[in-house]
């Protein structure tokens, strides 16, 4: 290891892009690199606890005119199978995800020029009407940069009705890599990088907190990877409104991408990337490893890799599912799983608020694994 870059790590100094690039891409062997990750992660959460969230993603339309090339939920006005629910349809969704406790939902659809703000606020009062006690987390950056040309204004009004609406936290989907080239080659129509951290910023300054994510496994470059994280450790750094860092593999099933890419991400590049960002962005409160978007497995290897999120639990999910990507889980293995190396589940609010402890442990009992409460 770069005697320069061991230094930086025992000492906790702001890592640059160049040890950002050692770690993630080498020559920094990954034993290594989750020690210092798992290190900074208890150093900010000493308490040794590893949140999740019951949410449910139902998608309010399926009409995308932006067409992503990664994306096999998109339909076209004209597809057989388009849809765009009414804003009492969705209420009923959430509330079935509520029944069986789920308690955010997180709003997200396709970039459909029939859908107007007034659509939008209709959805989450209706939300708020059937299900007040849902926590609504709707609408990322791509989303709110479609609607301000379909309206017409600037993204500025978007947020401020959204804020004005009481909206306090928007997921921070769309960035993929916050780098043109990429954005170009797989997503030509969607907002630039530059638009997806102005958006971001411009909900922090409205007090909205928003995550950031990071799609990859495709056309990226690993120094493409390390600025995406740099970008929204700038921002962070300005506006201090990322409640979380949430990266994933892409899913090539169906998609156009799909069919030009041969090959899939290796699970130990997710590991590499959760310890890379743990390091990296050491202004970022939570680093999520989620069971959903690669495996339980792998997310729970995460866990020793600097992260301290799980994810949701997904009452319903369909954008990775039409990718053909569609784990299940349940509470009682969420537990098992997060318990199993060494942590305390705890059940959490998109604020990243503890609702629930799960106190007790997994043991391991004739090659089964039953709860201690």
């Amino acid at each position: 290891m770069n005697t320069t870059l061991y230094r930086k790590l025992e000492r906790g100094e702001r890592l640059d892009a160049a040890d950002g690039l050692a770690l993630l891409a080498g020559p920094v062997p990954l034993g290594e690199l989750m020690h210092y990750a798992h290190r900074a992660r208890m150093q900010r959460h000493p308490r040794g606890e590893v949140g999740f969230v019951y949410d449910t993603n139902p998608n309010y339309t399926n009409i995308c005119e932006t067409r992503c090339e990664f994306c096999a939920f998109w339909r076209s006005p004209k597809a057989a199978d388009r849809y765009t629910l009414t804003p009492e349809e969705l209420a009923a969704r959430v509330a079935t995800a509520a029944a069986a406790g789920a308690t955010t939902v997180l709003l997200q659809g396709g970039h459909n020029p029939a859908l107007r703000l007034a659509d939008w606020l209709a959805y989450i009062a209706a939300i708020r009407a059937t299900c007040p006690e849902v926590h609504i987390h709707p609408y990322s950056p791509p989303e709110v940069a479609y609607l301000a040309e379909v309206e017409g204004c600037d993204t500025r009004h978007i947020i401020a009705a959204l804020a004005d609406a009481g909206i306090c936290t928007m997921p921070g989907g769309g960035a993929e890599i916050l780098s043109q080239r990429v954005r170009d080659a797989i997503a030509p129509t969607k907002c630039s990088p530059a638009q997806w951290l102005e958006i971001s910023a411009q909900a922090h300054e409205a007090g909205i907190k928003t995550t950031a994510t990071m799609m990859y496994g495709h056309v990226e470059r690993p120094d493409e990877i390390i600025a995406h994280m740099l970008a929204v450790r700038e921002l962070q750094d300005r506006s201090g409104g990322f409640s979380a860092f949430i990266p994933w593999s892409f899913k090539p099933g169906r998609s156009t991408l799909g069919k030009r890419l041969a090959t899939t991400a290796h699970p130990l590049t997710y590991v590499r990337i959760i310890a890379t960002a743990r390091l990296l962005l050491d202004n970022v409160p939570h680093v999520q490893s989620s069971w959903f978007s690669e495996d339980l497995r792998t997310g729970q290897l995460g866990l020793l890799a600097g992260a301290d999120d799980f994810g949701g639990l997904l009452f319903e999910e369909s954008v990775l599912g039409k990718a053909g990507h569609a784990p299940k889980t349940s509470l009682e293995r969420t537990l098992d799983v997060i318990r199993q190396m060494g942590f305390t589940p705890v059940q959490r609010d998109s604020m990243y608020r503890v609702m629930r402890r799960h106190e007790g442990a997994a043991v391991t009992i004739g090659g089964t694994v039953a709860n201690v409460a």
